[in-house]
């Protein structure tokens, strides 16, 4: 039987990379999905992909920093489809770079309510239409900030930490409820958002990222969307309030 049989699940940033690979990963283990991004077009494509292959996702684009979408989106799962039982808050982005002195406070707001208040805003509307019947929220976080300290990255890294200190609490507060609440940390992954991928990136700096890792390589999106399913899945379910690592080993690797 497939892991995500009878599910509904809510993916964020799903027009590329990882919340594209979830997708396709949880349509074909069985759930119905409720996914967004900014790209109308890029979801429809996702859309079109996913019926293709025989499953059923309907797409709703919109800003994750607006509550209104937040609702939308839930609303949607539950007038499409009964129910929400997973909902993946992956969308998220680097922001603005550059050490902590020279960063603007607009350029530090911007990361922080993408990538932390935008999720809070999910988990807030999310476990509520969960009821009582149990679930499973999950979210991207990163080894940046909790592993390991990278120059450059400090609005990013703090967004993301607070991620897991958010999961915490939501898992101890939600435990009761059977809704799960963990953070997946990958590593570096090649995604369209990757720095390795930008339009001034070398081959050195895919040599040095790609060294970062102790298996010598950056993940592919799948991966990651593996290690989502099985924390969608009841695959995990004894496992609430984690940061998962899925970082190809970056967090010890000194080689």
């Amino acid at each position: 039987m497939a892991l995500l049989n009878d599910k509904s699940a809510i993916i964020t940033g799903a027009s590329s990379g990882i919340g594209r690979a979830a997708a396709k990963v949880f349509a074909r283990e069985g759930a119905k999905l409720v996914i967004t991004g900014r790209r109308q077009e890029a979801l429809d494509a996702v859309v079109a992909e996913i019926e293709a292959e025989g499953g059923q996702a309907v797409a709703v684009s919109g800003d994750v920093r607006d509550e209104t979408l937040q609702i939308s989106l839930v609303e949607t799962a539950l007038g499409r489809f009964g129910k929400l039982d997973i909902a993946f808050n992956n969308a998220g982005g680097l922001g603005e770079m550059g050490p902590v002195a020279g960063l603007s406070l607009d350029g530090w707001r911007e990361t922080i309510e993408t990538n932390l208040t935008a999720s809070f805003l999910g988990a807030k509307h999310q476990s509520a239409a969960m009821g009582e019947g149990g679930g499973s929220l999950i979210f991207t976080s990163t080894f940046v900030g909790y592993t390991a300290g990278m120059p450059g990255m400090g609005a990013y890294a703090a967004s993301k930490a607070g991620l897991i200190g958010l999961v915490q609490v939501l898992a101890a507060e939600l435990a009761s409820r059977k809704i799960r609440v963990n953070a997946l940390l990958p590593g570096g992954t090649d995604t369209p958002a990757a720095i390795t991928n930008a339009p001034d990136a070398t081959e050195e700096l895919l040599a040095f990222v790609n060294g970062l890792h102790a298996l010598k390589r950056m993940a592919q999106p799948e991966e990651i969307a593996n290690a989502a399913l099985f924390l969608a899945s009841d695959m995990s379910s004894f496992v609430t309030g984690t940061a998962m690592l899925a970082d190809g080993g970056v967090s010890i690797c000194r080689t």
